[in-house]
C-alpha cells in the first residue's frame, strides 16, 4: 500500500536526521517556518513601529495577527471565525479565562478535574479559584482511562466547572467529551477542555460538542512550536466574561490611554491582555497550514493504523501497553512499558530515536502523518535490541527532560 502522506516528509528537516516519534511533545518544524520568521524580521526591519498598523506582503498587521492566527486555527476545531484567540501558553490562557468566570453563586463550589490532567492546568485552577470552591479529583484506576460513570456521577448541581483533558497526555485516552458536556449542561455547569493532545491528530468539532471553553496548543500535533495556545470561547458566552487578568489589547479604545475607565472589547480580543509575542504568531502558522492541507480525516486514518501496529508489535514482544486498545478511545500515542522503560528510553535517544518517557506510564511513541511504518518497526526493534544487549544498564541517573 502506498502511503501518500509521506510526500510531506521533505517539508520537515528533522526527519532526515533521526527517527522522530515525539510529535505528542513537540511536532517536527516545517521548513517554511524559516520563511515565516524571515517575513516577521523583514516587517520589523522595514516598517519598524508602523508594522502595528501596516500590512506587509499581504500579512495581517501586528495588531491583527493575534486574532488572524486564531481564525487560521479555528477550522481545525470546528470553531467559527472570531471565536478563537491565540495566547503564549496554556497557563496564561487558563488564568485569563478563570479570572473572567462568574463565581457569585456560592452554592456552586465544586470544580472537577482528574489525576490524569496535565499538572499545569490544575496548578492554575488551585491558584485562581475563590476560597469557597473546592476541587474534586476523578482518580484513574487502570493507568489508561477514566471511568465515565464516575465522572458523570460527580457532576451535580453544586458543580461550577468541569476542567478535563480531551485526550490524556500519558495514555492518549480520548475522554467521552460529549457525555460530559451534556451532563454538565443539564445541571447548569460549564466545561473547559484541554485540547493539546487532540487537535491535529483526531477530529474535533467544538460547535457540534457545544463545549463552553476549549484551550489547546500548536506545540504538538499542529507542528507549530511553542508560543501558540488557542482559546475558544463559545460565542454566546463571550459577553459573560469579565477577565481580571487583562491589558490594553482588550480595551475598546486602547490608544486613548485612559487609566480611569476600562471598557472591554466585544470580540475575541476581550480575552486578550498585553502586547503579544509577535514572532511566535508568525512561527506557529506554517504547521497549521500543512495540517489543514493534509486533512484531519487522513491524519486520523493513518494514526489509527500506525498506533494499532505499535500495539501489535508491543504485544508480540510481551511489553505492557498503557494506551487504549479500542480505536475510538485512542488518540495518537502508544505508551509501552517494558521492564526498565526509563533506562531504555535514554538509550533510544542515544541511538537517535526520539521518543519520551513519562513516570508511571512508560515510553511514549507518537507517529504523525509524516512517519513511515519502517520507522515504527525500527523503534520497536531497537527496544528489543537494547534489552537483549543490556545497553539500558548504562542509564541509571534519572532525568525526565527529553
Amino acid at each position: 500500500m502506498t502511503d501518500t502522506l509521506l510526500q510531506y516528509r521533505d517539508e520537515f528537516p528533522i526527519l532526515a536526521t533521526c527517527n522522530y516519534m515525539i510529535s505528542n511533545s513537540l511536532g517536527a518544524m516545517p521548513k517554511s517556518v524559516y520563511t515565516a520568521l524571515h517575513d516577521y524580521a523583514d516587517a520589523w526591519a522595514t516598517l519598524g513601529v508602523r508594522a502595528w498598523g501596516t500590512r506587509h506582503q499581504n500579512q495581517p498587521t501586528w495588531w491583527e495577527i493575534k486574532g488572524a492566527a486564531g481564525d487560521n486555527i479555528a477550522p481545525l476545531l470546528g470553531a467559527p471565525a472570531g471565536s478563537v484567540l491565540v495566547h503564549e501558553n496554556a497557563s496564561i490562557a487558563n488564568s485569563i479565562l478563570l479570572s473572567g468566570l462568574d463565581f457569585s453563586d456560592t452554592r456552586r463550589n465544586k470544580i472537577i478535574v482528574s489525576d490524569q490532567d496535565f499538572p499545569s492546568d490544575v496548578y492554575t485552577l488551585r491558584a485562581m479559584l475563590p476560597d469557597f470552591c473546592h476541587i474534586e479529583i476523578i482518580r484513574n484506576h487502570d493507568g489508561i482511562t477514566l471511568d465515565t460513570d464516575e465522572i458523570l456521577a460527580a457532576i451535580d448541581d453544586q458543580t461550577r466547572l468541569v476542567s478535563l483533558s480531551h485526550v490524556l497526555f500519558r495514555s492518549a485516552y480520548i475522554v467521552p467529551a460529549r457525555a460530559i458536556i451534556e451532563k454538565a449542561h443539564r445541571v447548569g455547569a460549564q466545561v473547559l477542555l484541554n485540547g493539546y493532545h487532540s487537535v491535529g491528530i483526531i477530529p474535533v468539532d467544538v460547535t457540534d460538542l457545544q463545549v463552553d471553553f476549549y484551550i489547546g496548543g500548536t506545540l504538538k500535533w499542529l507542528c507549530g512550536g511553542p508560543g501558540g495556545v488557542f482559546m475558544y470561547i463559545r460565542p454566546d458566552l463571550l459577553m459573560t466574561l469579565h477577565p481580571k487578568i487583562t491589558g490594553w489589547f482588550a480595551h475598546q479604545q486602547p490608544f486613548a490611554f485612559d487609566i480611569e475607565q476600562f471598557a472591554f472589547r466585544e470580540d475575541a480580543y476581550r480575552l486578550a491582555n498585553g502586547t503579544p509575542a509577535i514572532a511566535a504568531l508568525y512561527a506557529i502558522q506554517p504547521g497549521v497550514n500543512i495540517i489543514k492541507q493534509v486533512g484531519i480525516e487522513a491524519i486520523r486514518e493513518k494514526s489509527i493504523r500506525q498506533t494499532a501496529l505499535l500495539i501489535e508489535l508491543a504485544d508480540a514482544a510481551g511489553y505492557r501497553v498503557n494506551s487504549p486498545r479500542p480505536i475510538h478511545d485512542r488518540a495518537g500515542t502508544v505508551t509501552v512499558q517494558p521492564d526498565h522503560a526509563y533506562e531504555i528510553s535514554r538509550e533510544l535517544l542515544a541511538r537517535n530515536i526520539v521518543i519520551d518517557y513519562r513516570e508511571g506510564a512508560g515510553i511514549r511513541i507518537a507517529p504523525h502523518f509524516y512517519n513511515s511504518d519502517a520507522e515504527i518497526h525500527q523503534v520497536m526493534q531497537a527496544i528489543a535490541t537494547i534489552i537483549a544487549d543490556g545497553s539500558w544498564q548504562q542509564h541509571t541517573q534519572r532525568s525526565f527532560v527529553t
